[in-house]
């Protein structure tokens, strides 16, 4: 005989994680469209031509990015502290 499944209390469903707490993931932001202008200038290039991130990704989300908006990730490695910059897409 199978047990049935136990649901999720409301408490359990109501908590959420911060993901941009967690201390493996980078600092990040929304930034301005003027300031995605500047850069798109200064590197030559469009804002197609970004690494995409999908809308529905746990970041994006707790950002409250929409599609077409450019985030600005701040990254740190043994080489030093540098900027990454992607687009949120749909699916």
């Amino acid at each position: 005989m199978k047990k049935a499944k136990k649901s999720k209390s409301k408490k359990e469903a109501k908590k959420e994680v911060d993901v941009l707490a967690h201390s493996l993931v980078p600092k990040m932001g929304i930034i301005k469209e003027d300031v995605a202008k500047r850069i798109f200038e200064k590197y030559g290039i469009v804002k197609e031509q970004l690494p995409k991130f999908r809308h529905n990704d746990p970041a994006v989300k707790a950002l409250e990015a929409k599609p077409g908006d450019v985030i600005k990730i701040e990254r740190e490695d043994a080489t030093g502290k540098y900027n990454v910059y992607r687009v949120v897409v749909p699916k």
